[in-house]
């Protein structure tokens, strides 16, 4: 167990049980280099981190290699169509084996140093001019697996190797989306964006309306902003309904399942007040079958609904700067606010991440 990043004092308040007597995260758990390196290891390092969709890498020699805190990961998929991890580093000298954020189709993978070669599934095929070095043997120098599983057509990677198992992590989650059938869906439009806050900010944002009456007038028109009700949690997530369904997959898939498509924000942590997102929307094959189809009803809507949010994220993180910054209040209509602030503060303190404590009474599950 490692010793908590921040003080255990600040963070009783938040692991209180009753909502009336939580208080919110301390500025510092937003603010601190410190507490972010922290997270980056034991949150995203030791974590499941979603990496995208698997259609990026659908055919045979696929590759494309992926930065988690100081991790690479290098993801190819095989000659027999399996998807496999490695670290994005050559047995050799330690070379990236592609560069972080580029793809490429090869027979093979290749680091581009010194020419060593390793077959998809990981064993080193050729090393030039080692061939008359005595005791070389190739079998002793494969690369290191990381651990990788698909989950309705994402990718998702435990970098460090240490997680639980990813059926344990995604819980019940599973059979609450499991009717969108999210596997076969296809991505029809994706947008990127940076934000100046830090990434639970954003996810906390994520998981209230409370805001909607003063920031989102054109959400309020088609979404009632009191129908939520919240989910029991079996795993590594948050998350209930407005008449959408909403659920935050730990620590970095948000996914929004809508009567005719699923929307998603994966949130990549570059620093405690930077984060950039991945938004995209996916639709059923049948949609793209109609000649009139065109998804900017959804994609231009939740395009501004997104930069409102942007910008109250950005608020808050100024005034989490601030020294007049005091650990505040919830409201009812927050508590699944503080479910996600009490699954952080309680990482910080085990020194890991687990399904959130049952900090008030949820709704039972329902599909």
């Amino acid at each position: 167990m490692s010793s908590s990043p921040i003080d255990r004092e600040l963070l009783d308040p938040v692991l209180a049980p009753a909502l009336e007597r939580a208080r919110t995260l301390p500025a510092e758990a937003y603010t601190s280099q410190a507490v972010f390196d922290w997270e980056s290891t034991h949150l995203f390092e030791q974590g499941w981190i979603c990496l995208g969709r698997a259609d990026h890498l659908s055919d045979p020699g696929d590759q494309r290699a992926y930065r988690i805190g100081i991790e690479g990961v290098l993801v190819v998929r095989d000659h027999e169509g399996t998807l496999r991890g490695f670290s994005n580093t050559c047995r050799h000298r330690g070379h990236e084996l592609l560069e972080p954020g580029t793809s490429r189709n090869l027979r093979a993978i290749k680091c581009p140093y010194h020419a060593w070669v390793y077959q998809l599934d990981g064993a080193l095929g050729g090393a030039p001019r080692f061939g008359d070095l005595e005791g070389f043997d190739r079998t002793e120098h494969p690369l290191v697996s990381a651990r990788i599983e698909e989950w309705h057509g994402w990718i998702f990677v435990n970098a460090d190797g240490s997680a639980p198992s990813f059926v344990d992590h995604v819980g019940n989650l599973d059979e609450l989306i499991a009717p969108w059938e999210v596997g076969r869906l296809v991505v029809a439009e994706t947008h990127e964006y940076e934000i100046a806050a830090n990434w639970k900010t954003i996810t906390e944002n994520y998981h209230e309306c409370y805001h909607c009456p003063s920031i989102h007038p054109a959400l309020c028109d088609v979404t009632p902003v009191d129908s939520g009700q919240n989910f029991a949690h079996d795993g590594l997530w948050v998350g209930g309904n407005m008449e959408l369904k909403d659920f935050a997959l730990f620590p970095d898939l948000l996914i929004s399942l809508h009567p005719d498509y699923v929307m998603t924000h994966r949130v990549d942590p570059c620093g405690p007040g930077r984060t950039k997102i991945e938004c995209q929307w996916l639709f059923p094959p049948e949609a793209y079958e109609r000649a009139n189809f065109d998804p900017g009803y959804a994609t231009e809507f939740w395009d501004i609904t997104n930069r409102e949010d942007w910008l109250a994220c950005e608020s808050v993180y100024r005034g989490l700067q601030s020294r007049g910054f005091r650990q505040g209040p919830f409201a009812t209509s927050e508590d699944e606010v503080h479910t996600f602030m009490a699954m952080v503060a309680k990482a910080y303190v085990d020194g890991f991440a687990s399904k959130p404590p049952q900090v008030h009474q949820p709704f039972p599950a329902v599909a």
